[in-house]
């Protein structure tokens, strides 16, 4: 798992010419952090729910349609990487509770919470030729960063992942 990066959270670093805080674009306004929401309460059939969430947001946020291969490589990832965490949480956490979806400067986050004990981590050593256990090697290699956060006396944790905007 990684937990270093070289800039803070939602923040790809400075861009290039820019000469100021990669947050804020030329003309000093910040950029407005965009999220949201999926309560799975009930739900059943929850991965092709999340990823249809998901890909309202992407249009909702101009990241679909693609106008390029490389947006719509990005688009992709956002998606697979949101079954892969919602799939990990029904598969080792008796599913996931919420699904939040939020993109601020150039960074989308995503964030499954659920109610498991375990602790999500890549398998090692990797296999590709192995059936199953792939899902968190996928996410850290499509991913900025990622993460664990488990909350003091609250059953359950929130695993989330960033990753860039296109190009």
């Amino acid at each position: 798992m990684s937990t270093t990066r070289p800039y803070p959270p939602g923040d790809r670093g400075p861009e290039p010419g820019d000469g100021g805080a990669s947050g804020t674009p030329p003309g000093g306004t910040p950029v407005v952090r965009r999220a949201r929401r999926l309560n799975f309460d009930g739900a059943s059939g929850v991965v092709p729910l999340a990823r249809d969430f998901a890909r309202q947001a992407l249009y909702e946020w101009g990241w679909l349609p693609a106008a390029t291969a490389d947006q719509r490589a990005a688009a992709e990832d956002v998606l697979l990487v949101v079954s892969e965490l919602v799939t990990n949480a029904c598969l080792h956490a008796e599913g996931p509770d919420e699904l939040l979806i939020a993109c601020e400067n150039k960074v989308l986050r995503v964030e499954v919470s659920d109610r498991g004990t375990g602790q999500p981590a890549p398998r090692t050593p990797h296999r590709a030729g192995r059936p199953g256990g792939h899902g968190m090697f996928i996410v850290q290699r499509l991913c900025l960063d990622w993460g664990v956060v488990r909350t003091t006396g609250v059953a359950g944790k929130t695993v989330w992942a960033e990753l860039g905007a296109p190009a």
